[in-house]
């Protein structure tokens, strides 16, 4: 099958790597002409893959009219260039399923999930697929075993994705819940920056893991109030993402963490990571789509004073530490426990 891979950083080199060993005939897509012809030539990624061999009858190309002629396009640009590149691509298109391994929020569309902006994008022609899950590109173009989800309202484009990438070493789930799949891969990054931060101003495991837990309660609250079915933050892309991006140093949202906890401002961390932060970014959508359902998100306030203030970080988890008393499920108090 033809399949034309956008982006060309560290998730959409793993998944041609991926893609081309399940047999199929792959296009990598680059935005940067030069970049193309560095891997054309080297046949690696040193920048995210380093040490990783690309295959020669895999085609990398900057040429957008490559897309002709594949029935797929797997759509792994960095957040703030999908809306551009699904632009861009357009003209081209004519693929059974349009697969986004992007995650993160469309600021320029009132913070919506990325599968509401490509299809508005693309009329509605063509299906949406979200891939996401627990699953570095360090990891997976190593063929490390890995298991993820296939989210779509439309049955046969989940299954067709489904098919399409998995490998004895990749397992793929599917689920109709796109909303909840969407927005755990999303929102899991704030969580695992506010955990960097606390590992590195010092704080400890019983920080974290509280960190982690209740941070999962507002994913999923945010989640159901926004059409997501919350079983599905049980799952891989929820907890099961929260967790691998939350301890793992492949995490640039960890790593961005412990250095800002050290004593680096926002800017500088992310400057220092070198890449993309999407829990950076993911902070402001949390913030202004909990103003805007009513959904209290304690631990994404206090990282967006955080982030976009001069809110200490003694101060921010002072402020969550001492807040008023609470029920711990207090949905389930409520129905089944009677004073």
């Amino acid at each position: 099958m033809k399949v034309f891979v956008a982006g060309s950083g560290g998730w959409g080199t793993a998944a041609s790597l991926l893609l081309k060993s399940n047999g199929h005939d792959v296009t990598l897509w680059s935005f940067f002409p030069e970049e193309a012809e560095t891997l054309k030539r080297e046949r690696e990624n040193k920048k995210f893959l380093k040490g990783v061999s690309l295959p020669e009858d895999l085609k990398i190309t900057s040429d957008l009219s490559l897309l002709n002629g594949a029935e797929a396009l797997v759509l792994a640009t960095p957040s703030f260039a999908a809306r551009q590149t699904v632009k861009s691509l357009k003209p081209y298109l004519n693929a059974k399923a349009v697969i986004c391994l992007t995650k993160g929020f469309d600021r320029e569309n009132g913070y919506c999930l990325f599968s509401d902006t490509v299809d508005e994008i693309l009329e509605s022609k063509f299906p949406i697929v979200a891939l996401t899950g627990p699953s570095h590109a360090e990891e997976v173009g190593r063929r490390v075993p890995t298991a993820v989800v296939s989210a779509s309202k439309d049955k046969d484009a989940a299954e067709f994705a489904q098919s399409l990438f998995m490998a004895d070493w990749f397992r793929v789930y599917t689920t109709p819940d796109i909303v909840g799949a969407e927005l755990g891969g999303a929102l899991k990054n704030i969580i695992a920056l506010a955990v960097g931060i606390c590992e590195g101003a010092g704080f400890g495991d019983n920080t974290k893991a509280a960190l982690m837990t209740r941070g999962l309660t507002e994913m999923a609250r945010l989640g159901v109030a926004l059409g997501g079915q919350s079983e599905t933050f049980a799952g891989l892309s929820g907890i099961g993402d929260l967790i691998v991006t939350c301890i793992s140093m492949h995490s640039r949202n960890h790593r961005a963490g412990l250095l800002i906890g050290e004593g680096k401002s926002p800017k500088a961390a992310i400057e220092e990571v070198g890449s993309v932060v999407e829990g950076y970014y993911a902070t402001e959508a949390g913030y202004h789509l909990s103003k805007k359902t009513g959904i209290e998100m304690p631990i994404c306030e206090a990282m967006y004073q955080l982030l976009y203030s001069d809110y200490g970080v003694k101060q921010a988890l002072t402020d969550l530490m001492t807040r008023n008393k609470k029920q711990e499920i207090e949905e389930v108090w409520m129905k089944h426990i009677r004073w």
